[in-house]
């Protein structure tokens, strides 16, 4: 009787680290698997699949609704890198990575991400303030949801 041929497993790290340098090598975005009953989804770059303007703007800002529309013009967003639940603090017990009013630099952490069980911290990649924050501890972010509102011109 004739052995039969194992299906390699799409899920093994070494097949998923070829896939990532194969989404790098043809500048893909996204990668979608299925195996039985088991599916993964592998997305790369700071750009959300779905467009940005599927969802309606609010009419007003709700932090300050007396501020000068021109006052948002000048903010910049740092956004998720990647799909997870965002963690504003390193464990329960610690204080939050930032507050209102904070002043981050390119390697200051932000945030945590949770993807896949794996803790990754997310770093400012700006200079400025803190002047919003924008989503809620323990939420799920998809890829380029913002984050945080800094302001550059400190």
């Amino acid at each position: 009787m004739a052995a039969k041929e194992k299906t390699p497993d799409v899920f093994a790290m070494d097949r998923i680290l070829e896939l990532i340098d194969l989404m790098k090598e043809h500048d893909l975005c996204e990668i979608d698997l299925k195996q039985d009953d088991e599916q993964i989804r592998l997305v790369r770059g700071g750009q959300p699949v779905v467009p940005v303007a599927a969802a309606p703007a609010p009419a007003a800002p709700a932090i300050a609704p007396d501020a000068a529309p021109a006052a948002d013009d000048n903010l910049i967003t740092i956004n998720s890198p990647m799909v997870g639940t965002f963690y504003s603090r390193p464990n329960p017990d610690a204080d939050a990575f930032m507050k209102i009013g904070d002043v981050v630099n390119n390697d200051t952490t932000v945030c945590i991400i949770e993807a896949m069980k794996v803790f990754n911290e997310i770093q400012a990649e700006v200079k400025g303030k803190i002047v919003a924050i924008l989503v809620d501890d323990e939420e799920p972010v998809d890829v380029g949801k913002p984050l945080f509102k800094v302001d550059p011109s400190m």
